[in-house]
């Protein structure tokens, strides 16, 4: 790398999940090596952080094929403008933050143009789709794994990974909560039970109804029970207040005060995300809904690896593959066992989400050993840092790489015949 010339790093990421960590691994890179020039796809958190948004991507996160489908053009839009880059621009790296699908797109161009891919918070392969760990091992240079366990299975499987810890945890350290927000809370009567029905609009459509009815399940065993939905955008919070309305539910619902809610409740519902690490975090005794239609339930079942969806559960579990990878069920032989009692379904499980927030509610003990338990898990494994090893890792990488060969203005036809087959593209009869 040329001594005073800036880093130029193009970012992807998809999710607000994403958008947040990278925002975060954009600070520390700046404060590590302030010539820093951050490019690319991503949301407002990368924005604020400096991140010149060549599209905010968070705006398109879908879930499964179909909604994936509707959106390719899209997709394929975004992709060769991400091509073009590489070629005129040629930016030092690439860093992918999970979002798979688009981001193997984008990783696939970057490798065609020689750019080193850094794979940051990678996708959980190691649970859904095993088979794409080949494809992780020949599109990302640098894989930055976030669980313990990840950069052990991944190396075993020929990638170059390395262990930096999950970036969730240096967010939720520099959380400043509304104390005064939190007062009020503390002051009003009765357990409160915090309701947090996922970050993406269609996770909100598919799981919100079953914990409202779980809710009410809640309020009719345990009267003074206080319900709260905590919203993670505008239009989530409205749909909520419309939902709860039609049923005549007390629920209030708010907006930019999760971190508030997870730690004033004495119990939460949750759908299944890395909220459950923030949940961890605050030792909030919660269980867990994910539910899907009957095809995406089906589907899963062929592709999943684990006994568990929730980063929690998979944290504290002797086993990572277990032969039985049947869904959590509270019949199961050491059920009580599962810090975050989960269920991933089809169906309406809004009786069991109530009967374990019940029991949190009326039975101390049972609660404190709960919380006990999740104390003893964040010990282990809530460690901050990951931004800051994950932006020391690429810096490092980075500066020891030789010094680009500049691209000629004319290649030969031969040579570039080459150079097209090496890198996979079609060869093209002129310049």
């Amino acid at each position: 790398m040329t001594s005073g010339k800036p880093l130029r790093i193009f970012f992807s990421a998809g999710e607000p999940s994403g958008d947040l960590h990278a925002a975060n691994l954009i600070r520390r890179l700046q404060a590590r090596s302030g010539r820093i020039e951050a490019v690319g796809y991503g949301g407002p958190q990368m924005a604020a952080a400096g991140c010149r948004l060549h599209r905010d991507l968070t705006e398109l996160a879908v879930m499964w094929f179909a909604r994936a489908l509707a959106n390719l053009h899209q997709f394929w839009g975004l992709m060769s403008r991400a091509d073009r880059y590489f070629r005129h621009q040629r930016p030092d790296a690439v860093v992918l933050v999970d979002y798979p699908g688009f981001n193997w797109w984008i990783a696939r161009r970057a490798k065609v143009h020689r750019i080193p891919v850094f794979y940051y918070v990678p996708p959980q392969i190691w649970a859904w789709a095993q088979w794409r760990v080949g494809k992780m091992r020949r599109l990302a240079d640098h894989v930055l794994a976030s669980l313990p366990f990840e950069e052990t299975w991944l190396r075993s499987h020929g990638a170059n990974a390395t262990f930096v810890g999950h970036p969730f945890f240096d967010e939720v350290r520099r959380q400043v909560l509304d104390v005064e927000f939190l007062r009020r809370l503390a002051g009003q009567a009765g357990p409160l039970v915090t309701i947090l029905p996922g970050s993406r609009t269609q996770e909100v459509q598919n799981n919100l109804g079953d914990l409202l009815t779980a809710a009410a399940k809640i309020r009719r065993a345990v009267p003074n029970a206080r319900l709260a939905v905590a919203a993670f955008k505008p239009h989530q919070a409205q749909m909520a207040r419309r939902e709860i309305a039609a049923r005549t539910l007390d629920c209030p619902v708010y907006l930019g005060k999760t971190p508030e809610l997870m730690q004033a409740a004495a119990a939460a519902m949750a759908v299944s995300g890395s909220v459950s690490l923030e949940l961890l975090y605050h030792a909030t005794p919660t269980v867990i809904l994910y539910r899907l239609s009957p095809l995406a339930f089906r589907v899963q079942s062929w592709f999943r690896k684990v006994k568990y969806i929730t980063l929690v559960n998979l944290l504290a579990a002797d086993e990572l593959f277990p032969e039985d990878v049947a869904p959590f069920d509270p019949g199961q032989p050491d059920a009580d066992k599962v810090l975050f009692p989960e269920y991933l379904t089809s169906e309406d499980k809004s009786e069991q989400l109530a009967a374990h927030v019940i029991e949190w509610l009326t039975d101390a003990a049972a609660r404190d050993r709960r919380v006990a338990a999740l104390a003893e898990l964040k010990a282990r494994v809530a460690q901050p840092g990951a931004a800051d090893r994950a932006a020391e890792y690429i810096v490092r990488t980075l500066a020891a790489r030789p010094e680009p060969v500049p691209r000629p203005h004319f290649v030969p036809w031969g040579l570039s015949q080459f150079s097209r087959r090496e890198n996979g593209t079609v060869p093209l009869r002129h310049e």
